[in-house]
């Protein structure tokens, strides 16, 4: 009977064990959309590469002589002031400058020299704690042909600005908007006919931008020059760049996927930056600097030109978030965010069908730079407080989120998840550890069955002796 008893007592054992093995490991398959985001926003950095140069740019002058013309027959339309106001004067002169711009407005041989910088914005994510991350390689590697087309738009309006303002105080008058856009519309129609732009002393510089937390609670933006280990092509080639910043051990980093390719209908998560948010003029200047979350499903596992295979998305994807990572469910990634499908008859891209480049792509692309990352302890610490955090055992998540605090203050998000889980626990919110349930329920059962089992016979004789009574 004895080691009937031992028996049972091991297999409740092993029966408890792998209930709570189990039971933990069902729980880490899949991550809320909230806890996605708590784990991969802090890894998530965005990509500049800035462009600079000297610009020459061809003198524009105006025929005095045909202006004064202009102006003095408009002048005698009304002398008196009485049928057109000074407004409108002025709206006839503009509107005929506009339809004859090159009757009053000629190029000469004269340069304008100004020292001038683009900035091509995309996204990227730490894959180590040491500073190597990844992005696409036109985020970084724009060609000559667009780097030259937005020169020409950037210096082009920097000029057109400054010769507004000249003859809007030659002129004495200040201009509304309606009036500023139709002469800026007349020089667009005079320089891309009469003048030309050199480019002398080109340079590219890469920049990485993240959010950092401070000693105060607050946060700050992070700028470090990033150099690139290696890169491959644009579309339609391995459009893939490994680049590193000199940095501590203990950055945020994201887990990179083991499975070879995502299946079509599962969820997914996109990161990055879209330039229509970042140009959102209602927003503060440090607001872009938080990355934004979309989330779909993978539609379609496609072969690109190059015959390999791409993941089809109906996530919302945009300019600026190339380079961006693809999350699953479980906050791995399966994906980078690299190109869209343009809507037909215009350059707008076409929402709902965006392409990333699965994992196995960056791994071997890793690989073959002969780069060893590997996660964090901040990272791993940070993942699993906020497992035990998003599971109500805040008690243990603080304990985490203090260790990733000794090995990374500047941790993003670190403070908000101290705060927050000292004051859960301050309002009694903290569970008691499952497992910790599950033994003490256990030994209660145990402490039941011995008593059970040992006074179970007298019981038995107790009964036996009473009914024989009867």
């Amino acid at each position: 009977m004895i080691f009937k008893f031992k028996q049972i007592t091991i297999y409740f054992f092993f029966f408890f064990t792998a209930l709570t093995a189990s039971f933990t490991l069902f729980s880490q398959e899949v991550i809320s959309a909230e806890e996605n985001y708590a784990r991969n926003r802090p890894g998530v950095v965005k990509v500049q590469t800035e462009f600079s140069a000297n610009v020459y740019v061809n003198k524009v002058q105006m025929n005095q002589r045909l202006f004064q013309s202009l102006v003095d027959s408009v002048k005698k339309l009304d002398t008196t002031g009485l049928i057109l106001k000074p407004k409108e004067k002025l709206d006839i002169v503009l509107r005929v400058l506009y339809n004859a711009p090159f009757r009053y407005f000629s190029g000469t041989t004269e340069y304008l020299q100004q020292a001038h910088r683009i900035i091509s914005t995309g996204t990227g994510f730490f894959i180590s704690g040491d500073g190597y991350l990844v992005t696409n390689c036109h985020v970084i590697d724009r060609d000559s042909l667009f780097v030259r087309k937005q020169f020409i738009l950037s210096t082009f309006q920097d000029v057109t600005d400054a010769n507004i303002k000249a003859l809007e105080q030659s002129w004495e008058v200040d201009l509304n908007e309606e009036q500023r856009n139709l002469l800026f519309s007349t020089y667009n129609a005079i320089y891309s006919q009469v003048s030309t732009m050199f480019l002398f002393d080109l340079q590219k510089k890469i920049y990485i931008e993240y959010r950092e937390d401070r000693e105060d609670s607050g946060s700050s933006i992070v700028t470090k020059p990033a150099r690139v280990i290696l890169k491959g092509k644009p579309m339609p080639g391995k459009d893939i760049a490994l680049l590193k910043i000199d940095s501590s051990t203990n950055l945020p980093s994201l887990l990179l996927s083991k499975e070879p390719m995502a299946q079509v209908g599962s969820q997914l998560y996109v990161y990055g930056y879209p330039g229509f948010v970042a140009s959102n003029s209602f927003l503060a200047p440090d607001a872009v600097i938080e990355p934004t979350l979309t989330t779909g499903i993978i539609s379609s596992i496609k072969k690109s030109i190059g015959g390999w295979p791409v993941i089809q998305t109906d996530a919302t994807i945009s300019y600026g978030s190339s380079g961006g990572p693809v999350c699953n469910r479980q906050g791995e990634v399966i994906g980078l965010a690299t190109f869209g499908s343009l809507g037909q008859g215009n350059a707008e891209l076409a929402s709902g069908f965006n392409f990333a480049i699965p994992v196995t792509f960056v791994q071997n692309f890793i690989d073959s730079a002969k780069v060893k990352i590997s996660t964090s302890e901040a990272t791993e610490l940070f993942n699993e407080g906020l497992d035990m955090y998003y599971k109500e055992y805040y008690r243990n998540a603080l304990d985490k989120f203090q260790h990733v605090k000794k090995r990374n203050a500047a941790y993003p998000l670190l403070n908000l998840y101290i705060q927050n889980s000292e004051d859960r626990i301050g309002a009694g919110a903290d569970k008691q550890s499952i497992l910790l349930r599950l033994i003490v329920l256990f030994g209660l059962g145990l402490v039941a069955f011995f008593i059970i089992y040992k006074t179970y016979p007298k019981i038995k004789a107790l009964y036996e002796s009473y009914s024989s009574s009867k």
